[in-house]
């Protein structure tokens, strides 16, 4: 399936715009992501493996965290919502499925870089129809990592945190491959990334702390 991008025709002035109007018309609240985000990434540290508790004496690599909060975030919204949102269950789905009209699910990006997310090689290639839509809604999550002393021991005084929520609309087209032939990331410009991904949260550890209602 080809999704027609609500960017055609506009020019990149003009995509922050566009981005809010999507944002506005959007069946979930930026205030719904970002709660629901900042929960499910504090379930995180009140869980255990084994009787061991995250952040006390498991400190699991950036994109384990990146899974658990990719996982969390559709259950949270479908405790929440029951029988509107939902987890993925099939090849095809979005990691967040809208029931009623799955035209409007999401993706879901994480990264423990401050300010950017990637998407594997394949986002950045022509759609194959049995995988689903790269072009869509999209939440960006970006998250601190453990810290650590001098000596390798982890400082369990510094719980990670959520540095940054972005929403909005990306085209596959949007996503550019890495050139080298064993690169396997796909990142965006920086043009795009201010154009059609819109900040709807900013962390502790960043400059300024708050939700930005739209």
């Amino acid at each position: 399936m080809v999704t027609v991008s609500p960017y055609d025709g506009l020019a990149p002035s003009e995509w922050k715009a566009k981005t809010q109007d999507l944002i506005d018309a959007y069946p979930l609240k930026p205030t719904d992501i970002v709660e629901t985000t900042l929960e499910a990434w504090a379930s995180i540290f009140q869980s255990s493996i084994g009787g061991f508790h995250i952040g006390q004496e498991i400190f699991p690599k950036p994109q384990t965290m990146g899974f658990f909060l990719h996982e969390l975030i559709p259950l949270e919204l479908s405790k929440k919502f029951p029988g509107v949102w939902r987890e993925d269950r099939r090849a095809g789905e979005k990691d967040l499925v809208y029931v009623p009209d799955p035209a409007l699910s999401a993706e879901i990006k994480t990264s423990s870089h401050p300010s950017k997310i990637f998407g594997n090689r394949s986002y950045a290639q022509e759609s194959n129809s049995t995988k689903k839509d790269k072009s869509g809604y999209y939440v960006a999550v970006n998250f601190k990592l453990f810290s650590f002393h001098a000596d390798g021991e982890p400082d369990k005084t510094k719980q990670p945190e959520v540095v940054r929520i972005r929403f909005g609309w990306l085209d596959r087209k949007d996503w550019t491959g890495q050139t080298a032939a064993t690169g396997q990331q796909a990142n965006l410009s920086p043009e795009v990334e201010s154009g059609k991904l819109l900040v709807i949260y900013t962390g502790p550890g960043s400059t300024t702390s708050q939700i930005s209602l739209f």
